[in-house]
């Protein structure tokens, strides 16, 4: 991206809008203008953006292979405008929050736009992660319902037998199949036409409550404006040098995720085809739906690292060949931690099928910023600080600092380059008194911007959850810090692990272990437990395969081992659990918080 960092001595690290070659501004950018889609651009809500690439190219497609179907941009305006005036006629009422229960097809996008066109805003709901938690999911969309105070769900007319069991546990919400809407809204008053039906929706009306993964708590609504979809969206395309003509979106993440939705969004209002894929096809076979990616010629798409990994594992060394990824031009990396042993061994492994390192784009962002944050250059191969763990994590949001070191050093840890804010975003490291931290010093991530929420909607019950403050800075709960104008994330500020008044990442335990034989495919995660005599000390939940007692122990072994030698600590708890027992949230990251309670019931 042609954006980067100015930094005034007064505030210390503040990422900004322009680059700058001397690192040491006297006085901080002001908050620049968003980039704009040239499709979109100067559009007041999102129906109109809709409208605007309807116009330069009303047969833009939008396939959905899992489900079978494809639709273009002109139908998805035409139905969506008929769902519209269906809800009106229900009595939907402006601002109304109304939830969205689909899996990833047409009926998502139709709900989504048909919600939005009618005044309301558009809730998108999780799926559940099995049919055998209908119980406890039914508990947790309650959770978040009550959240939103939402009344109406727009169901996938596939989801009818889920939705029919759920309908006797959901008290007081309506359940209503899209299908239907659509067939009642084919004759309802304004059924036909553009823009929003309902009168007065403007930029700054709400669009769509995005719920966070809730990998450290509850989930929580994140509230965005038109303005704020449309500057986030806007931000990608300028970000990714999305071209329509040449470029060709696709993704598996669920769209009710943030990176599915945003990244769906983005390609479409900046003209370029999207293929949406099933996460299920992706989990069932990585090595199929990677055929079936390239064959479909994207050329940008987005993933959590994990998937990067598993797509290493599922393609043998000698059958890379036969996938032509060639015209794979952006392969962002974000939503999760990214270890460089899984970026380079992806990067490595399938460059024999074109796959050019460059085109690896290592991310960040989240929910709360209408998805981007900060991007890279586009053209770098992926780069990496090689910092000391031990000083890093000292004083945690007060006192770490990224003190470099070779990359075999036994105490190194890699934290890949994750760029320069995306236009119209701004982005401070501040200490725990709130006053920016200097040069790669560590601190608490804040953003501010055109696509940066405005606050939360919580359960009733529930902690408060944080607002931007007086001069419109967020927290964000990730630390990290500026180095050389790039930002670095370290961690989750709630994450950190405290043992006897030291501070360590979680990622300091799990990256010494990771590798270990008998780990199913690398999966771990590391926290902070009460020991016997309540003092706190780190304990790791790992999934493995292994079945023989004595084979179990001697892993569990050689993990406490490699922990207490990493680390130096006398006191690790290591706990083995059976392969996809760890929590994940809908975008892939563990839960660690949540695994604590896997070691209540593991013996």
């Amino acid at each position: 991206m042609p954006a980067g960092p100015t930094l005034g001595p007064a505030l210390g690290p503040t990422l900004g809008p322009t680059l700058s070659p001397a690192l040491s501004s006297p006085a901080l950018s002001p908050t620049p203008t968003p980039t704009v889609s040239p499709r979109t651009g100067g559009v007041a809500t999102i129906v109109d953006a809709l409208d605007v690439v309807v116009d330069a190219d009303p047969d833009l497609p939008l396939a959905f292979p899992s489900a079978g179907r494809m639709l273009t941009v002109r139908e998805l305006a035409g139905s969506a405008r008929a769902a519209a005036a269906a809800l009106l006629a229900r009595g939907a009422a402006p601002g109304e929050r109304i939830g969205l229960l689909s899996r990833n097809s047409p009926e998502f996008l139709l709900g989504l736009f048909g919600t939005v066109g009618a005044g309301g805003a558009a809730c998108p709901l999780p799926l559940p992660t099995s049919v055998r938690d209908l119980g406890g999911y039914a508990t947790r969309l309650t959770g978040v319902l009550a959240a939103a105070e939402i009344r109406r769900v727009l169901v996938d007319d596939r989801l009818g037998g889920m939705a029919s069991r759920l309908a006797g546990v959901l008290a007081g919400i309506e359940l209503i199949p899209v299908g239907a809407l659509l067939a009642e809204g084919e004759t309802a008053p304004g059924a036909r036409g553009r823009g929003p039906l309902a009168g007065g929706v403007g930029p700054d009306d709400l669009a769509v409550v995005q719920f966070t993964s809730g990998s450290t708590a509850a989930p929580k609504g994140v509230r965005l404006t038109h303005r704020n979809v449309l500057a986030g969206t806007a931000a990608i395309a300028d970000g990714l040098a999305i071209t329509p003509g040449e470029d060709h979106g696709g993704l598996w993440l669920p769209m009710f995720h943030d990176m599915g939705l945003f990244g769906t969004l983005a390609g479409t209002f900046a003209g370029i085809p999207m293929t949406v894929w099933s996460p299920g096809a992706f989990v069932k076979d990585p090595a199929a739906w990677l055929g079936q990616f390239a064959a479909a010629g994207v050329t940008i798409s987005p993933a959590p690292s994990f998937a990067y990994e598993t797509l290493t594992e599922a393609v043998p060394a000698d059958e890379v060949t036969r996938f032509d990824l060639r015209r794979w031009r952006v392969a962002l990396n974000g939503a999760e931690p990214i270890p460089m042993a899984g970026l380079e061994g992806f990067v490595e492994h399938f460059a024999p099928a074109g796959f050019a390192p460059e085109a690896m784009l290592p991310v960040y962002g989240m929910a709360e910023a209408t998805l981007a944050v900060t991007f890279p250059p586009l053209g770098r191969a992926p780069t990496a600080l090689w910092v000391d763990r031990d000083r890093l994590a000292v004083g945690g949001v007060d006192g770490g600092v990224a003190a470099e070191v070779t990359r075999h050093d036994r105490r190194a840890r890699g934290l890949p380059a994750l760029g320069v804010p995306v236009p119209g975003v701004r982005v401070r490291v501040v200490g725990a008194d709130g006053r920016a931290r200097p040069e790669r010093r560590v601190g608490e991530i804040e953003i501010a911007g055109a696509s940066i929420t405005a606050g939360y909607l919580t359960a009733p019950g529930t902690p408060p959850a944080p607002r931007p403050n007086p001069d419109g800075w967020l927290p964000t709960g990730d630390l990290g810090f500026v180095h050389d104008g790039e930002l670095y994330v370290t961690g989750r500020r709630k994450e950190m692990i405290i043992v006897r008044g030291v501070n360590f990442y979680p990622e300091d335990a799990e990256s010494v272990i990771r590798d270990a034989p008998g780990l199913y495919r690398r999966r771990c995660v590391a926290f902070a437990d009460a020991a016997g005599d309540g003092a706190e000390r780190i304990t790791v939940v790992g999934e493995t395969g292994l079945e023989d007692p004595a084979e179990r122990a001697r892993l569990a072994a050689d993990l406490r081992v490699a922990v207490t030698a990493a680390l130096g600590l006398p006191d690790v708890a290591v706990y083995l659990v059976a392969p996809d027992d760890l929590p994940r949230t809908s975008s892939g990251k563990f839960q660690r918080l949540a695994a604590r309670e896997l070691t209540r019931a593991v013996p």
